[in-house]
């Protein structure tokens, strides 16, 4: 969700740094076992938020399909179609020879080893204020409103595609916006007070930004919700791999929970470690649950967030990985398998290139217990309704 170096990518497909193709076109002899290890409702609520997506586009718009694009009207009447299947034959959605008569199966591309690594994502829960005190001390921000956004499409689109740049005004000229170390340590935006509500902790503040949403309780027990609401332009530096470049957390111990823990034990490299990560992100109040970059609520368990450079917005995935196993208390016990059917429903700054996939997992603590650890390999499958990519581009053609 995050804008990366003042510019976003452009529309048009980066090239792949393999030879292999983004998306390659499975045999019937090559398909996986499609069974699906979650209730079916929480897979009618994640269509439903597809669906509904695609309603408000037009339909003959083009969404990147690996290194070609697919009309939105393509992805919808393939995810109308599967929707139809699981309402009336939900048993033929784990027959593979039934589903590869029905629809085109793309496998994604993996790195040198052929897999995609799959992470995981979660909603926290944290404790603020509304107001500032002695406790809470650290701001969310809104957009500012001295944040400039310049669609370049507007200017050549040919040259620009769906570029464009995030910025503020210096007299008459446009330069990149603050960093995270001019907002946070010089207090650049104070005199904005656009601050929507304060945390007692900027630990918290910071994966908050990473994770793109999250539920704000206050002293009183109620609670509200912000979601992302854009970001400043910044490119993303991963404080991980800061951390694995000092030496100071080894490579089998790192996730989430080993940064923080890092950070706590040691807060006088907060500061350094955190502005090593120039991107930063503002919120904005949302209801009903988090919100993907789709606009619409993403589902635990079946939502996943790509570089939509490269695999199609909304798209219908099925994803084979491993998780966390945890015990009654939430304690990791090793790893377990999971396959499910998903819908490609977010992205993330963090998540850049045609093999990187990251699950949400879900809102609070045993959300954060399963996305934490996971940095795992996995398959993962895009589906299209059998023949519609050849009818939409015999279309284009004429």
């Amino acid at each position: 969700m995050m804008v990366l170096a003042g510019c976003q990518p452009s529309g048009k497909t980066p090239q792949h740094p393999t030879a292999l193709p983004v998306l390659q076109l499975v045999s019937t002899q090559q398909l996986p076992t499609f069974k699906d290890d979650l209730a079916f409702l929480s897979l009618r609520e994640a269509i439903h938020s597809s669906l509904s997506f695609y309603e408000h586009l037009p339909q003959e718009r083009k969404i990147a399909f690996g290194e070609h694009q697919v009309s939105v009207s393509v992805l919808r009447e393939s995810l109308t179609h599967f929707a139809k299947i699981l309402e009336s034959q939900p048993e033929k959605l784990e027959d593979s020879d039934f589903l590869g008569r029905e629809f085109d199966v793309y496998r994604c591309a993996g790195g040198k080893s052929g897999n995609l690594l799959v992470t995981g994502y979660y909603e926290p829960v944290l404790q603020g204020s509304l107001q500032p005190t002695a406790r809470y001390r650290y701001p969310l921000y809104r957009v500012p409103k001295d944040l400039v956004t310049i669609e370049l499409s507007q200017f050549d689109p040919k040259r620009f595609g769906s570029e464009r740049l995030v910025g503020r005004l210096d007299g008459d000229r446009v330069v990149p916006y603050y960093t995270r170390a001019e907002i946070d340590g010089q207090g650049k935006l104070e005199r904005h007070q656009g601050q929507l509500s304060w945390l007692d902790d900027p630990i918290a503040v910071y994966f908050l930004h990473i994770q793109g949403s999250g539920v704000i309780r206050l002293e009183d027990e109620h609670t509200f919700r912000v979601g992302y609401a854009g970001g400043n332009g910044r490119p993303y530096r991963s404080i991980g791999k800061f951390l694995l470049d000092k030496g100071v957390v080894a490579p089998e111990d790192m996730s989430l929970q080993a940064i923080r823990s890092y950070l706590q034990q040691h807060p006088e490299d907060v500061d350094e470690v955190l502005s090593f990560n120039e991107s930063y992100v503002f919120f904005r109040n949302v209801t009903g649950g988090p919100v993907g970059n789709l606009g619409y609520l993403v589902t635990a368990g079946r939502s996943i967030a790509t570089d939509q450079r490269y695999y199609p917005k909304g798209g219908l995935a099925f994803l084979v990985s491993d998780k966390p196993r945890l015990d009654a208390n939430g304690r990791s016990m090793g790893w377990e398998p999971f396959h499910r059917w998903v819908l490609n429903q977010d992205t993330g700054g963090a998540i850049r290139g045609p093999s990187r996939i990251d699950l949400f997992c879900g809102t609070g603590e045993p959300a954060e217990a399963v996305a934490g650890p996971m940095k795992q390999d996995g398959v993962c499958y895009f589906l299209l309704k059998k023949g519609s990519i050849l009818e939409d581009r015999a279309t284009e053609n004429n």
